[in-house]
């Protein structure tokens, strides 16, 4: 799980609780399950109105998956394509086939049985574009379920008030009810604009981050898969997959990535198997 969302809820609810207090209120305050249900469902029933069924029943999943932290180690996969380039020069692709099962990225384990099924490199690269679209789509799709659900919470939610309001200014009668009915009102605005920017808007913020990230990932296993399919030096690959291992402020992540010298003897290798475009 990735500790930075319970982490930034739980902020954001201390952070209620402590300003109801310092106000001298009380958490039944905050309790309308009428309300609460109008908001809840309506978000919900406006979203599946939107959405395919089939996008609408990615729901449960793009939750998961938004709370989930990403599974990637971009140097520990650069470091492992390094290898295989290093494998594929001194053995022969033929090699990498027994030890397909044994590399962790499906991404890279599908570049490389194309590669070492004989396909062109340029019929690799479109096979893994075409893949890696289709599942940033999928990504996005989630995404964009989780960001509309937060567009018409706020919008229920006014609805809840004014349904609210009307009940309240039918019964101006009874006015030792008065006050409390209007607040009551007011509770469905505050679930909207709450679940709104409490849950859906920062999940599906995230969910995109990650589709982002993915693409990222995708793009250094690329390149390091066509890098092997024309035999580029290990050195060389090494040099390219710099680029995707930086941080935001442009310095390469060395934990486990370093990059080393040329081998004895690779510069010759590099004559025997020119790159190809």
């Amino acid at each position: 799980m990735d500790a930075a969302t319970p982490l930034g809820m739980a902020l954001a609810l201390v952070a209620l609780v402590v300003s109801i207090f310092m106000e001298g209120g009380s958490l039944a305050q905050l309790w309308n399950p009428s309300a609460l249900i109008l908001v809840l469902g309506g978000t919900v029933g406006f979203t599946l109105t939107t959405f395919r069924t089939k996008d609408f029943s990615m729901l449960p999943k793009a939750v998961a998956r938004a709370f989930s932290a990403a599974r990637e180690d971009r140097a520990a996969i650069a470091e492992e394509i390094v290898g295989i380039a290093d494998t594929a020069r001194k053995q022969g692709l033929l090699e990498l086939q027994n030890r397909l099962a044994q590399f962790g990225d499906p991404l890279l384990r599908r570049g490389l049985s194309l590669v070492i099924d004989g396909m062109d490199p340029q019929a690799v690269r479109e096979v893994l574009d075409q893949e890696v679209a289709i599942q940033r789509r999928r990504l996005e799709s989630m995404a964009a379920v989780l960001e509309q659900a937060g567009g018409y919470a706020p919008t229920v939610g006014i609805i809840g008030t004014v349904m609210g309001l009307v009940h309240v200014l039918s019964n101006l009668g009874d006015t030792e009810r008065l006050g409390p009915a209007i607040a009551a009102a007011f509770m469905a605005t505050f679930y909207g604009i709450f679940t709104a920017n409490f849950f859906w808007l920062p999940l599906g913020t995230k969910l995109r981050g990650q589709a982002e990230r993915f693409e990222e990932h995708a793009r250094m296993i690329i390149l390091g898969v066509t890098a092997i399919h024309t035999g580029d030096t290990p050195s060389r690959l090494r040099e390219k997959l710099e680029t995707y291992l930086r941080d935001e402020s442009g310095r390469a992540q060395r934990s486990t990535w370093a990059p080393a010298p040329a081998a004895p003897g690779e510069m010759d290798m590099a004559t025997d198997h020119p790159q190809r475009d």
